[in-house]
């Protein structure tokens, strides 16, 4: 399933910026017995629906040529969201000193998740502040990390 996700990349990557946004990522995963190729973009300003159905029609016409894919699935092109899920070390890089949501695969010190500040990513082990003082989780650990979105 890399080999789709990094063909997609490379096809979307021009087609993204081109209309002035930014790939943040691309997942080709099985939900309820369906296929799904998503595409996550950002722009510094927001994305518009206008910025998702411009690098769509364009970006599906590139996967119709290629055809890297087989079987049935969903195309969509979306906002990278407030609560994006923080993957590659870039990700982590850009967003040291923000608030994060980590979850876990088993508790970790008796908690599932926590909300912590991002103060360290290294080789998939991350740190994080949860006013104690920094705490570092193992990637093994470490299911998920989203930015945290406060009200």
């Amino acid at each position: 399933m890399s080999k789709i996700t990094d063909l997609t990349a490379q096809l979307a990557r021009p087609v993204v910026e081109e209309n002035g946004c930014t790939l943040w990522d691309v997942e080709y995963v099985k939900e309820a017995g369906s296929w799904y190729l998503r595409v996550y973009i950002d722009k510094e300003t927001g994305v518009s629906i206008d910025d998702c159905e411009a690098v769509s029609r364009t970006l599906s016409d590139l996967l119709d040529e290629a055809d890297p894919i087989q079987d049935a699935y969903t195309f969509e092109v979306s906002s990278a969201g407030a609560d994006r899920a923080l993957k590659k070390p870039e990700h982590f890089a850009a967003f040291l000193g923000e608030q994060v949501d980590a979850k876990f695969y088993q508790p970790v010190n008796g908690q599932k998740a926590v909300t912590g500040t991002l103060v360290g990513y290294d080789n998939g082990d991350v740190t994080l502040d949860l006013g104690d003082g920094p705490v570092t989780f193992a990637k093994k650990d470490v299911a998920q990390v989203r930015l945290h979105v406060g009200f």
